[in-house]
């Protein structure tokens, strides 16, 4: 082989396979709380394959065990707790400086 020829071949990555974060004795279910909240963001969005680091087949699984989840009411769909208390901070500096005006 040529060197100009050599230079376009692909050099061999090592393969490296990540450990998946659901073991084979864990059942996805919806029942199953402690594993689900693992795949939910802060907001209570589902976080994207990528993250988890999950199979398709996982995912989908978690995805729907999620859904589920929510219409059961065992997870709520938004956790806006961090935005009620930001409102409920603001509102109680414009009524103390209303006040003060006074």
């Amino acid at each position: 082989m040529e060197k100009s020829k050599r230079l376009f071949l692909k050099s061999k990555r090592s393969f490296r396979r990540r450990l998946s974060p659901i073991q084979s004795e864990d059942r996805i279910d919806y029942k199953n709380m402690g594993l689900i909240s693992r795949f939910i963001s802060e907001q209570g969005k589902i976080l994207s394959r990528g993250l988890n680091r999950l199979t398709l087949k996982q995912q989908r699984l978690i995805t729907i065990a999620i859904k589920q989840a929510h219409i059961l009411s065992l997870l709520p769909f938004l956790n806006n707790e961090k935005k009620q208390f930001e409102k409920n901070e603001s509102t109680v500096r414009t009524t103390t400086l209303k006040k003060n005006r006074n």
